[in-house]
């Protein structure tokens, strides 16, 4: 059972998270421990009323007015309010690392896009003051890429949930770093170098292989703009393979690699998301990328996408 604490005040996803509940990922507030001035408040709540409302209507996800409830089997019942606050219901005997995992999580991406910030599923790495996002299925590298850019001395944006918001000038949309700290698996770690000598990283939760690996010293802090889009294509071949995306294509990638986009339907949200997606789609340069099937080419790849980057800024 997670245990009530005091308030804390943390900074991700260009919110002000004010939380009972302890993040030892996310970064402390700039602002300090003022809750008054937070833009998402996480408070934990024992109660049946959530169970009860969800059963009521037949599903482990509804929106019911200006809520949206869900219930993750096993370890809690998460409700988010007008977009600004989070009540979190732990069910009995749950692993507190598991109740973390899914509040920034899934939890996280639907209360952004409540706020209207469309999250990407995917990581993003700063290059010369901009944001390029690595999307694609589950396993297809995409935090490995990031961590290779990092290793390569570029700033890591943000891993898994990667939230893109419009300024009040227009242009490109901007991404708001999430916090310092990437999803690696054991070969991953092991081929970046990235192995501790004495011991090694705690993994996200007991139920998976993947290690929580901290990036605070290669850490973008502020927002940027997000320029452009890598999507990572299934391996195939022998070579390194980097396309420029028609513009239905584009747009396809940008619907498919919404962060948890099952529950876009649920939060009644889909001409919002269509018109998001629209709008990175049109803004953002959008590649495909296939690489060798063989080998781990992470270096490599940080190559080749440099020098797309490159010659992109030549061709405009």
């Amino acid at each position: 059972m997670i245990s009530a604490v005091r308030q804390t005040v943390y900074q991700a996803f260009g919110l002000r998270i004010s939380s009972e509940i302890p993040l030892p990922e996310l970064p402390l507030s700039a602002g300090g421990e003022d809750r008054a001035g937070a833009d998402v408040v996480i408070a934990t709540r024992v109660t049946d009323r959530l169970g009860d409302e969800l059963e009521a209507v037949g599903s482990n996800f509804a929106r019911i007015g200006n809520r949206f409830l869900f219930l993750i089997p096993e370890t809690a019942f998460y409700c988010i309010e007008d977009g600004q606050r989070i009540t979190v219901s732990p069910l009995a005997g749950a692993d507190p690392e598991k109740v973390r995992v899914y509040l920034l999580g899934t939890c996280m991406g639907a209360l952004l896009m409540l706020r209207g910030v469309l999250p990407l599923h995917g990581s993003a790495v700063e290059i010369d003051g901009k944001a390029y996002a690595f999307v694609g299925d589950s396993g297809a590298g995409k935090s490995t890429l990031a961590a290779a850019f990092v290793g390569e001395g570029y700033r890591l944006v943000s891993d898994d949930v990667i939230a893109a918001s419009w300024a009040d000038g227009g242009g490109l949309p901007i991404v708001s770093p999430a916090y310092p700290q990437q999803k690696l698996w054991r070969e991953s770690i092991e081929q970046l170098g990235l192995s501790k000598e004495n011991g090694s990283y705690r993994t996200i939760y007991r139920e998976t292989a993947k290690f929580a690996v901290p990036a605070t010293e290669g850490f973008c802090d502020g927002p940027v703009p997000l320029a452009g889009v890598f999507e990572l294509a299934r391996p195939q071949g022998e070579a390194t393979i980097v396309r420029p995306l028609p513009n239905l294509e584009r747009l396809r990638v940008m619907l498919l690699h919404t962060y948890r986009n099952r529950l876009i339907h649920r939060l009644g949200l889909e001409k919002w998301h269509f018109k998001a997606a629209a709008g990175i789609a049109e803004q953002a340069k959008i590649y495909q990328l296939s690489r060798p099937q063989a080998g781990f080419t992470a270096h490599r790849l940080v190559s080749e996408i440099i020098q797309t980057i490159r010659e992109g800024e030549k061709d405009r």
